[in-house]
């Protein structure tokens, strides 16, 4: 890697925490591990990480509600670890804000490429903003503002609404395509980037994410459209400067 990313690995089984961060130091990652959500917390708050492994049963609070409080105010990328292998967990991982999710048992080499796919994904630029030099750098639509160069998203009243990666790049999509109805499979090709790894089925869970930051009523959306049998249309006037 260009740099020594600062992982934090957070599992309440020692030989696991143990395991892994003697494996990803051994790949030039700085590692610090937690027990629980509580030692997350306090680790997040002395210091800055630029990607979180959180194992989905802790004691106390589990993932998927850490991960849904972190997302409340973080883009910070986030790799979930569960035993369980059905698809409804790996879904509503994501859907509260999760960017990979990597089953127990796991290869460690396997979790490290997924750890190098996410982190490109978070700092490289996408192909959807390849051309961002020559393009607008705040987009406007419904009294809200996206500003590319910041990537800073903000609402009617000028709140900050935290995007992951992949949300600000699907947004990005959506606003340099207005009116436009996408496919999946067009949408496939906006989002995914050098090392992107955003599958056809993950296409709807970011939407749904989307919808919950960006819509007045989510089950009702105005802005961004399901167009049957078509795909998805973003139905708002944009500007930019």
């Amino acid at each position: 890697m260009e740099r020594a990313y600062r992982i934090l690995v957070v599992d309440d089984h020692k030989d696991i925490r143990d395991l892994l961060q003697r494996f990803l130091q051994q790949h030039g990652l700085l590692v610090t591990t937690a027990a629980d959500g509580v030692e997350m917390y306090q680790h997040l708050a002395a210091q800055k990480f630029d990607l979180l492994i959180l194992d989905l049963m802790l004691p106390g609070k589990d993932g998927i509600t850490l991960c849904r409080e972190i997302r409340g105010d973080s883009n910070i990328p986030i790799i979930m670890l569960t035993a369980l292998g059905e698809d409804v967990d790996r879904i509503i991982g994501l859907e509260v804000g999760a960017d990979d999710y990597v089953p127990k048992p796991f290869n460690p080499r396997e979790l490290l490429a997924r750890i190098k796919s996410v982190l490109r994904r978070h700092f490289a630029i996408p192909n959807v903003e390849e051309q961002l030099a020559s393009n607008p750098t705040q987009y406007l639509f419904a009294d809200w503002q996206l500003n590319t160069t910041s990537r800073e998203l903000k609402n009617p009243t000028q709140v900050l609404v935290p995007l992951t990666s992949t949300e600000f790049t699907m947004l990005l999509a959506f606003l340099s395509h207005p009116n436009v109805v996408l496919s999946r499979e067009d949408l496939l090709k906006l989002v995914q980037g050098r090392g992107a790894d955003v599958y056809d089925r993950a296409i709807d869970t970011l939407i749904s994410r989307l919808r919950k930051k960006i819509e007045t009523d989510p089950k009702k959306p105005r802005l961004i459209k399901t167009i049957w049998g078509g795909g998805y249309q973003f139905s708002c006037e944009v500007t930019h400067v």
